[in-house]
């Protein structure tokens, strides 16, 4: 129930182009205790004052000089977001079609003149109450719709950590990648979106991007930690990572797990189809597994390796130019390039611990 002190608070707005009605009803609200009404006579103020003044109730003359009480409603009821607002019309005509034309235009109830006292207040009392129990009702939405957005984010935060710490699993067994998984998560997103990929789905990208190496948590510590190049069967067991993860990670429903078993089986396709593990060519190829597979490149590129220096961030970027089109997407390739600048600043938030001299 509604108290009567929150009633009392509502606000009222009048619109009726004589002011002896006007008098009227401000005395008769004024008797009942309700002191937050506002008055006008002309009608062409209705609207703008409806939308500054936020009444709870709109006490409205259907017959008045243009725009009359019909074009007010139907243009309160163009208002975008308007809600629920009671809507009271006075009107002399008591004819059948006046009565739902204004129903179909936006009242909720009328009143015929002259007016009754005790029928105004009754009538005001209905739609306040319903106006405020509405009032309550959009902020118990507000309050449930607020709560479900935290957990909701409760939830992704949890199943991201969960998501770096499993991938750092594997990161633990090969020490020279650093914060790789960090990086590759950050790149992929911010090259995602500079791909033109929508909000969501870069957003996807970030985060089951760090899965993409989970597969190496089955290959021999011989052969991941070898210093020096490996051998053609060392290589082929290398390359079993790819299918490892993808099994790992396959036979979910969530989308994240889908995208981080897709990516995971195809961040080491090519372009020009002479990758592994299925040597696909050009579009074949995954487009989250496309961009992964450029983020991965790019990051290796610059970090130090049992095998290797790292490399200086132009020579980087020119290496990547050079495989446009060979290991990569051209207009990926393009994209990095756009991109670069987004990319060095994320490169910049960890530069203490990024290995080598950029």
């Amino acid at each position: 129930m509604i108290s009567e002190e929150r009633l009392r608070e509502a606000r009222i707005l009048i619109v009726d182009d004589e002011e002896p009605n006007i008098r009227l009803l401000e005395r008769l609200l004024a008797s009942e205790g309700f002191t937050h009404t506002l008055s006008l006579t002309d009608s062409r103020e209705a609207v703008p004052l409806v939308a500054a003044f936020q009444p709870d109730l709109l006490l409205l003359d259907l017959h008045m000089p243009p725009p009359d009480g019909f074009e007010v409603l139907e243009a309160l009821q163009a208002r975008e977001g308007g809600g629920f607002l009671g809507i009271l019309v006075l009107t002399a005509d008591v004819s059948r079609e006046t009565r739902l034309r204004a129903l179909a235009s936006g009242a909720r109830d009328f009143l015929t003149k002259p007016l009754d006292r005790l029928e105004v207040l009754s009538r005001v009392r209905i739609l306040l109450e319903t106006r405020l129990l509405y009032k309550d009702l959009e902020e118990q939405n507000r309050i449930l719709e607020e709560k479900v957005r935290e957990r909701t984010e409760e939830l992704r935060r949890t199943r991201l950590e969960i998501i770096h710490r499993l991938s750092r699993a594997v990161e633990f067994r090969d020490e020279g990648t650093g914060l790789h998984i960090l990086r590759i998560s950050q790149f992929s997103g911010a090259l995602a979106r500079g791909a033109g990929l929508s909000r969501e789905r870069a957003e996807l990208i970030l985060s089951a991007s760090p899965m993409h190496d989970i597969g190496k948590i089955g290959i021999p510590d011989r052969i991941l930690l070898k210093e020096g190049p490996l051998s053609e069967e060392e290589w082929e067991v290398m390359r079993r990572h790819t299918r490892i993860g993808f099994d790992l990670l396959s036979g979910h429903d969530s989308a994240i797990m889908r995208a981080a078993a897709e990516i995971a089986l195809t961040h080491h396709e090519r372009w020009d189809g002479k990758g592994y593990p299925q040597g696909l060519r050009g579009e074949a190829i995954p487009l989250e597994g496309r961009i992964v597979a450029l983020c991965d490149v790019f990051d290796a590129l610059l970090s130090k390796r049992p095998y290797k220096e790292p490399w200086r961030m132009e020579a980087a970027v020119e290496e990547i130019r050079s495989l446009s089109g060979l290991a990569f997407d051209p207009c990926l390739v393009e994209a990095f390039e756009e991109t670069l600048p987004e990319l060095q600043a994320i490169i910049a938030r960890i530069i203490d611990r990024l290995p080598g001299d950029l």
